[in-house]
C-alpha cells in the first residue's frame, strides 16, 4: 500500500519514538526523508541517521537525541505544507519559528534547507515542516 504523505509519516514516527523515549526509529527511506534528516542533524535535533540501501525495502535509521535526564531535545514537529494544501514562501516572507527557538525546513531549487539559510541564499520554496 502506498502512503499519501511520506513526510508526515516521517514526522509522526519521529514524534512517537521521541515521546516513547526510544533511542532509534526505523523509517522507510526516500531521498527527501534523508534530506530532512540531514537538516535535523545539522541543526542538532537528532543525534545521527543512517541510510540503509542494503535492506529491502530501503530504510532510514534515525538516532534520537536526549539530555542527561532523558528529556527529548526535539520538543515538537509540525507539518506545514500538505498534499492537499501546498504552502510556498518567498525568502522575504519567512518568519522565525517559536521566536527563533525552532527552524522551518524548506524544499527549494537549491535543495532542502532551513528557512534561515534560504533567507541568506535569497531563495524561496515549499515549507515542509517546522521543528522546535
Amino acid at each position: 500500500m502506498s502512503m499519501s504523505d511520506p513526510i508526515s509519516d516521517l514526522l509522526t514516527r519521529i514524534r512517537n519514538a521521541n515521546r516513547a523515549g526510544q533511542g532509534t526509529v526505523d523509517i522507510p527511506a526516500s531521498k527527501i526523508k534523508a534530506d530532512i534528516c540531514r537538516v535535523l542533524k545539522e541543526e542538532g535535533f537528532i543525534k545521527d541517521y543512517a541510510f540503509d540501501e542494503e535492506a529491502k525495502p530501503a530504510r532510514l535509521r534515525v538516532s534520537l537525541k536526549y539530555t542527561g535526564d532523558r528529556t527529548p531535545i526535539l520538543q515538537g514537529l509540525r507539518r506545514v505544507s500538505k498534499p492537499s494544501l501546498r504552502v510556498y514562501m518567498k525568502n522575504d516572507e519567512m518568519r522565525p519559528v517559536r521566536s527563533g527557538l525552532g527552524i522551518s525546513i524548506l524544499s527549494t531549487s537549491k535543495g532542502v534547507m532551513t528557512g534561515k539559510r534560504a533567507r541568506q541564499e535569497k531563495v524561496g520554496g515549499e515549507v515542509l515542516c517546522e521543528v522546535w
